[in-house]
C-alpha cells in the first residue's frame, strides 16, 4: 500500500503524470500503478484511510496506490485523467460533483444491499442520489449552523430579528465590533446566505416530479426570491449592517475568534478553531425571519465513488460498498476532520463522546442537498454577485432579475 502525491497539469504531460508522484520523477501511472487498485483523495483523508487500503489490499492480494491530490483541483484533475485513460478506480469527493461526473461519464452507478443503505441517513443517500440512481456511497455530512459566544450572547436567538436586535445591541454598547459574523465579501456568497434566502421563501431551482432539481425552473428571480431579498437587504449595509461585504473568507474567522462579534454563521469545519481560541461557545440552527418559512442551509455529503475508466472496477465497487460502510473507517474519518459521519453507527459512536455532533446533527434537519446538476456551475458567480450588490443597496428585483438572464443564458 503506498500514499503518495499526485498531480494532474493542463495538457498532454498531464495524462502520462496523472497518477505519478509529484516529486518522483518516476515513470506514467501505468507502469507504477500496474495492477494496483487506485485511489484519488486529499491529503487529509490520505492519511487516514492508509491502514484500511492496506488491509483491503492483503485480503484481495491486490497493492492499494493512495495518491492525493488538492482538494480544489481533485474534480478537474479527475476529469482530465479519465479523459485520457489514466484515472484513478476510486474517487473521494463532495456529492454535488456528481451531476458533472456523470455528464461526462467518468462515474459508475453503485448498488447498495438494502441492508446496508439503512445504515446511512437518509439525506446522505439522497444527496449521492442522482437522476434516481445512487452515485457514491457517502461517509461524512455537513451543513450550516450558528456559533454562538455564550459569554456575549447566553441565548440562543429564535429569530433573525432577535439574532440583530442581540447583535446591534453588543455593537452599541461596545462589547462587539460586529452584529453577525456571516462571509459576503465583494462576489457575495450563496452558500452561507442560503438559510435566510429560504426562509424568505426564496429558492435556487424547482423540483421534477421525481423530486430531483429542475433546471429549467430557475427561481432566483421569481417573485419568492425578490421579496426574500428584500428582507436580506433591511439586513445590509443601507439598513441594520448585520450583513457585510467587508466580512469574507478571510477575516470571519478571526471576528468571532477574538470575540467581536457574538454570532458566527459557518459550519463544522471551524469548531475547533473556536476551541483553540478558548471561546465559551454553543450551536444552534440558524434561525429564519420572524413569521416566515423555517430557513432551508444546504446539506454537504463526501462520498466515494467509482471510477467508470478504472482498471479494478469489480474490487472497487468491492472496497466502495462494503469498506466504507465500516463504522470503523466512518470514526477514522471524522476523527481526522470532524464532520458527522453519514453511517448511522458511527454517528451515534461519535456522538456519544461529543454533544456537539448531535447539535450540528439537529441545526441541519430541515436542510436540502447542494444541487448536484451540471447548472450549477453557472449559478454561483452571478448569483453571488447579484447577492453582493442588493447588500451594498442596490434594487433587489433589478438586480435578481439580470442575474437570472445571464444564468438562463449561460444554461442554454
Amino acid at each position: 500500500m503506498r500514499i503518495r502525491s499526485a498531480g494532474v497539469l493542463a495538457g498532454t504531460a498531464a495524462l502520462t503524470l496523472a497518477a505519478t508522484a509529484c516529486g518522483g520523477g518516476g515513470g506514467a501511472a501505468e507502469e507504477e500503478s500496474a495492477g494496483a487498485l487506485v485511489i484519488w483523495t486529499d491529503t487529509e483523508r490520505g492519511e487516514v484511510l492508509g491502514p484500511f487500503a492496506e488491509e483491503f489490499g492483503e485480503s484481495n492480494g491486490i497493492e492499494v496506490d493512495i495518491q492525493t491530490v488538492a482538494v480544489d483541483q481533485l474534480q478537474s484533475d479527475f476529469l482530465t485523467a479519465h479523459e485520457g485513460g489514466s484515472g484513478p478506480d476510486i474517487l473521494v469527493g463532495a456529492h454535488d460533483w456528481i451531476g458533472n461526473l456523470v455528464q461526462n461519464n467518468a462515474i459508475d452507478p453503485v448498488e447498495l444491499p438494502q441492508e446496508t443503505a439503512d445504515g446511512f441517513t437518509p439525506t446522505s443517500l439522497e444527496a449521492a442520489t442522482y437522476e434516481g440512481r445512487l452515485y457514491g456511497v457517502p461517509y461524512a455530512q455537513e451543513n450550516l449552523v450558528l456559533l454562538r459566544n455564550t459569554e456575549l450572547a447566553p441565548d440562543a436567538p429564535a429569530t433573525v430579528e432577535e439574532l440583530v436586535e442581540t447583535g446591534a445591541a453588543l455593537v452599541d454598547s461596545g462589547d462587539a465590533d460586529e452584529i453577525l459574523g456571516l462571509q459576503v465579501s465583494q462576489t457575495g456568497d450563496p452558500y452561507h446566505l442560503q438559510p435566510f434566502f429560504t426562509s424568505g421563501g426564496g429558492y435556487l431551482f424547482g423540483t421534477d416530479d421525481e423530486g430531483g432539481y429542475d433546471p429549467a425552473d430557475l427561481g432566483i428571480d421569481s417573485p419568492e426570491s425578490i421579496a426574500a431579498f428584500e428582507r436580506i437587504a433591511e439586513l445590509g449595509e443601507e439598513g441594520e449592517g448585520a450583513l457585510k461585504r467587508s466580512i469574507d473568507a478571510d477575516n470571519v474567522k478571526a471576528l468571532f475568534e477574538d470575540g467581536r462579534t457574538p454570532f458566527f454563521v459557518t459550519g463544522p469545519w471551524n469548531i475547533a478553531g473556536a476551541q483553540e481560541a478558548g471561546i465559551d461557545y454553543d450551536i444552534s440552527p440558524v434561525p429564519g425571519f420572524e413569521g416566515a418559512e423555517e430557513p432551508r442551509p444546504f446539506v454537504g455529503v463526501q462520498a466515494f465513488f467509482v471510477a467508470s475508466g478504472g482498471q479494478n472496477k469489480v474490487l472497487a465497487e468491492e472496497f466502495v460498498t462494503n469498506y466504507v460502510a465500516d463504522p470503523e473507517l466512518a470514526v477514522a474519518l471524522y476523527e481526522a476532520d470532524p464532520r458527522p459521519p453519514a453511517l448511522t453507527a458511527a454517528l451515534e459512536q461519535v456522538g456519544a463522546d461529543d454533544p456537539d455532533v448531535a447539535k450540528i446533527i439537529e441545526a441541519g434537519e430541515n436542510g436540502q442537498p447542494m444541487p448536484a446538476i451540471p447548472e450549477m456551475a453557472a449559478v454561483f458567480d452571478p448569483f453571488g454577485k447579484a447577492q453582493a450588490a442588493i447588500i451594498s443597496g442596490a434594487d433587489p428585483e433589478e438586480t435578481l432579475r439580470s442575474a437570472a438572464e445571464n444564468i438562463r443564458n449561460e444554461i442554454g
